[in-house]
């Protein structure tokens, strides 16, 4: 007598969903994440999730991923009397999408955006990792790592305030092209491609992921200053909104044998590769691949940023010896160039400084993080 058994079902994969919303210093971490989760485990199922605010309405599509938003605020400012009430809701919305997407593990990348997931999760016992970026906790994170499986942290700075015995060391997750230490390798090709020569002393300057006017402002300053230094030359990202009007100084003032405008840059490592040095924002995220790349920097902190966390940023590779920092109100051609033109004069300080931000590399964030969120999920799995 024979019987014909059906084989056993293969296992539902490990579904994962990612709150990284509003800037870009919370959504590229999680899309490396997420990158990072495929590649160590092909098939895992990864959603994104945000709020209808942020640029993750473009960037998360653009990457591939399904993304799903709630209506959630900032926990300050102006919108802060409306935070009850929008964040009753967006718990809700969260409940419903982890159970919809069957989560075996929900991921916080920190900021408003993350706190309804991580009180969803908290709510149905789905394991909640939450990532800090930045050396000092974040108000959403100071919240949620309370109750959170797991806390991965980018600086050890801000180790002694989170919970102990429930926190990680990771590095701050990168897209992989970044996240490789040293430039030399990419150098020559880089500055050939942009039409460099071994002699020019090439300044990188952007701010965040839309730009800054302020850095604008101080590269077309700096422009102005060495028009007739034909070796000093500045590659600029504007950020898309402001390519037109810079662009359009650049040709009024015949600044553009110093000054190179972009809105978006394609290759950030082959940007890092082909310059001397960097004037930029402090973001969590540049400042990790700052290090990663083994760049020197003038960092010029957002002010207005949340918990003034880019001057806590600057100050960990001001501190290594890696970086100078220029607060946003003096952040001037009159104050910068002096302090670029001391550098291009003094090689083996630049060099001292890029060693120095080499040495704050973590590399393989990404992979690292992702390795512990799915063992927290394949273990759940196992009860």
């Amino acid at each position: 007598m024979t019987t014909d058994r059906m084989p056993p079902a293969a296992p539902r994969p490990l579904s994962i969903v990612i709150a990284a919303a509003g800037t870009g210093g919370h959504i590229y971490p999680g899309l490396a994440l997420a990158d990072a989760l495929i590649a160590a485990a092909p098939g895992t199922a990864v959603a994104i999730v945000g709020t209808p605010r942020g640029l993750e309405s473009r960037l998360v599509p653009e990457a591939g991923y399904p993304l799903h938003l709630y209506p959630m605020v900032p926990l300050t400012g102006r919108t802060a009397a409306r935070l009850p009430l929008a964040a009753s809701r967006s718990t809700r919305r969260a409940r419903m999408l982890l159970r919809q997407l069957q989560a075996d593990v929900a991921v916080s990348m920190g900021g408003y955006g993350g706190v309804p997931l991580a009180l969803a999760a908290r709510s149905l016992g789905v394991p909640l990792v939450v990532h800090e970026a930045h050396p000092v906790p974040g108000r959403a994170n100071a919240l949620t790592a309370r109750f959170a499986t797991l806390a991965a942290y980018s600086f050890p700075a801000v180790a002694e305030r989170l919970p102990r015995g429930r926190s990680v060391l990771t590095g701050s997750p990168v897209f992989r092209p970044l996240d490789v230490p040293g430039r030399a390798a990419l150098r020559a090709r880089a500055r050939a491609e942009r039409g460099l020569t071994d002699e020019d002393f090439v300044v990188f300057i952007f701010g965040g992921s839309q730009g800054a006017v302020t850095l604008n402002r101080l590269a077309l300053g700096c422009a102005e200053r060495w028009r007739d230094r034909p070796r000093l030359r500045i590659r600029l990202k504007t950020g898309a909104a402001h390519l037109a009007g810079v662009s359009a100084q650049i040709t009024a003032e015949g600044l553009g044998a110093r000054i190179d405008a972009h809105d978006y840059i394609d290759s950030m490592s082959a940007e890092y590769a082909a310059c001397d040095l960097v004037v930029s924002r402090a973001g969590a995220g540049t400042v990790t691949e700052l290090a990663l790349a083994g760049v020197p920097s003038i960092l010029v902190p957002f002010a207005a940023a949340v918990d003034d966390h880019q001057r806590h940023n600057a100050q960990t590779l001001v501190d290594a010896g890696a970086a100078r920092m220029v607060l946003d109100a003096e952040a001037t051609a009159a104050v910068v160039a002096p302090l670029i033109e001391a550098l291009q004069a003094d090689p083996s300080a630049l060099a001292a400084m890029s060693t120095a931000a080499a040495g704050q590399a973590r590399p393989g964030a990404a992979a690292h993080l992702a390795e512990l969120v799915l063992a927290i999920g394949r273990e759940r799995r196992q009860r």
